[in-house]
């Protein structure tokens, strides 16, 4: 058997390389020649890295020829529009070892499996992780599986037969970083916090996040818990982080593509001093523990800034925590980027190109509301325009807006600051929220003096504006003379192009379910199969489905105290408005979504 040293030599992982058809001979051959200059250049950048570092743990992480190919980023011979990165790499030794391949799941782990079965040290000078416990067996994750030595260490001490898989080397140290990093201080915080006095001193406002190997051994315990886990929800792209209490223990989940995910069970004992680090850093009061309250955090990870809105509220068994990230690169896009299409986009730029009136983007809690209006408001920004906003709170600080946040508290509400905002000499004016009649009648007269002002309502669709507009106790004459357009949406989520497939299904069976596509006999679709990028979810990402109805001459004759949606939704359709539903089944048929998400997000339009 060859020794550790032999299979990662370069002639050996380039030759397994060759056989698989991932690189060529004169692909083998530019390996060979760049190998040492890369190898002393990534070990320099290491160095430097682990000086800069003020954890006291080492790593064991030496530049092998993997780290070398891969920061070559060649396309792949078999496949050019891929490239041959660390986990192709580690899939193909795998193959040739014939030792089964792991991608890693973090969502899936159990953490105190990871923590427990071996210690911290010997993880890190080693390089394995045990992801799973089953009849006996321990599944051990490596990069290495030969190293029978240590195989035979972890059996010793765990008490289990073990297997190994194998698993890309950075992977393997990411989690180890994560599991160990977030495991070690919640550990240590339950014995710093097992008394009812907390006491967390005066921490920062301006957090950066710090990475595993960047916490020193002697900070606040809570403090490396609370940053392990921001850290940990950027990088599983999480929109939302929850923190709740219950009887015996608290738990941790994150929501990633709208779905929530459990992640880690703390013990009850640290979940208050977690709540203070956060409600700390967040400028909450610490001491009210009865009333429910908003707070915001701004971070930074790796020269990445982020807004984090931070709602507190006490439920049965304590205070429950929910963080919103919000990610600038989510928030603002490109209109084109935001899931419009062509047609939709055209009627929805003509809407927002309009020098005065009343734009709303309609939708329940979670469309993407927020993103539409933030892209629009970016889009139409230049140095010669005044855009103000007033929100609850303030989502997204930007530079270019002049953002101002509504506290009920001292009388800053949207109505009275919307009396004075006037005199602001804006351009375009951003309501967060039109709430109530006094909101609405200020907008109007914001538009009726020549300001093109967006909002938002929760309607179920376009035409539902005007009827909701109705119900506040708007004047059918004054939505009449100032609203221009109305935009409602939903988000579905995208099929993963990684385990995208191809599938055969009668139309008759859509049907039933209340999916016409206008077609008959066996329709082709796409789906999803379940793969590590996705988590066998079969969708990664989300993209907005959009209705976009410009008010018209013809449309303002049907916006009367006796309005009838039906008959706007008629006159809507017949002057080209594509709905909800038709937006989804056209996603649909071009194979972005399932025709499961078309009837989880449109389901009142059946």
């Amino acid at each position: 058997m060859l020794s550790s040293s032999e299979r990662f030599a370069p002639e050996n992982v380039c030759k397994v390389l060759l056989k698989f058809g991932l690189i060529s001979e004169e692909q083998r051959k530019e390996i060979m020649a760049k190998k040492d200059r890369l190898t002393t250049k990534l070990e320099q950048i290491r160095a430097m890295r682990q000086a800069s570092s003020t954890s006291k743990a080492r790593i064991s992480n030496p530049v092998t020829i993997i780290d070398v190919i891969s920061s070559l980023q060649m396309d792949r011979a078999d496949d050019p529009s891929k490239s041959l990165d660390e986990d192709t790499i580690f899939q193909a030794l795998a193959k040739a070892w014939k030792v089964p391949y792991k991608k890693i799941d973090p969502l899936k782990l159990d953490l105190n499996l990871v923590t427990t079965t071996i210690p911290h040290t010997f993880a890190r000078k080693h390089l394995v992780l045990p992801i799973q416990l089953d009849d006996g067996y321990l599944t051990v994750a490596t990069p290495d599986p030969f190293n029978t030595e240590i195989i035979h260490d972890i059996a010793q001490v765990s008490h289990y037969k073990v297997k190994t898989v194998v698993t890309p080397k950075t992977d393997i140290i990411k989690l180890i970083n994560e599991f160990f990093g977030f495991k070690k201080s919640i550990v240590a915080a339950e014995h710093q916090f097992g008394t009812p006095l907390v006491d967390l001193g005066n921490l920062e406002q301006y957090v950066r996040l710090r990475t595993a190997d960047e916490l020193p051994s002697n900070d606040q315990h809570i403090v490396n818990a609370v940053d392990h886990l921001f850290s940990y929800a950027f990088d599983q792209r999480a929109s939302d982080v929850h923190i709740e209490p219950k009887r015996d223990k608290s738990i941790v989940r994150f929501r990633i593509d709208g779905t929530l995910h459990q992640i880690y069970e703390i013990p009850k004992n640290v979940h208050s001093a977690v709540v203070s680090r956060i409600k700390n850093i967040a400028r909450l009061d610490m001491a009210e523990k009865r009333r429910p309250q908003d707070g915001r955090i701004k971070m930074e990870k790796q020269g990445v800034e982020a807004e984090i809105r931070v709602s507190s509220v006490p439920v049965a068994f304590g205070e429950k925590l929910v963080m919103r990230i919000m990610d600038p690169d989510v928030l603002f896009q490109e209109l084109e980027n935001l899931g419009f299409t062509s047609m939709d986009l055209i009627r929805y730029q003509q809407i927002i190109s309009m020098p005065h009136g009343i734009v709303l983007v309609c939708g329940p809690t979670g469309s993407g509301k927020s993103t539409t209006l933030y892209s629009t408001l970016r889009n139409l920004s230049t140095p010669d325009i005044n855009i103000t906003t007033v929100e609850d709170p303030i989502e997204m600080i930007h530079e270019d807006f002049n953002q101002i946040a509504v506290q009920p508290v001292i009388g800053i509400t949207f109505a009275s600051i919307l009396r004075n905002i006037l005199r602001q000499d804006p351009d375009i004016i951003m309501i967060g929220e039109m709430r109530d009649v006094e909101t609405a009648e200020n907008a109007i007269q914001a538009a009726l003096t020549g300001h093109l002002v967006l909002s938002t309502l929760h309607t179920n669709d376009a035409p539902s504006a005007i009827t909701r507009l109705l119900d506040l106790g708007v004047p059918s004459f004054l939505i009449q003379a100032t609203l221009v357009g109305i935009l409602a949406q939903r988000l579905v989520r995208k099929i993963c192009p990684y385990c995208a497939e191809s599938f055969d299904m009668d139309h008759s069976e859509l049907v039933t379910m209340g999916l016409d596509l206008g077609k008959t006999g066996v329709v082709q679709l796409q789906r999803g199969k379940g793969c590590m990028r996705c988590r066998g979810t079969g969708y990664v990402g989300r993209s907005g489905i959009y209705e976009v109805l410009p008010v018209t001459e013809s449309i303002r004759k049907f916006i009367t105290s006796e309005c009838n949606v039906e008959m706007l939704r008629d006159q809507a359709r017949k002057e080209g408005m594509i709905t909800l539903r038709e937006n989804a089944v056209k996603k649909l048929m071009e194979g972005k979504t399932t025709y499961q998400e078309v009837l989880r997000v449109t389901w009142e339009q059946l």
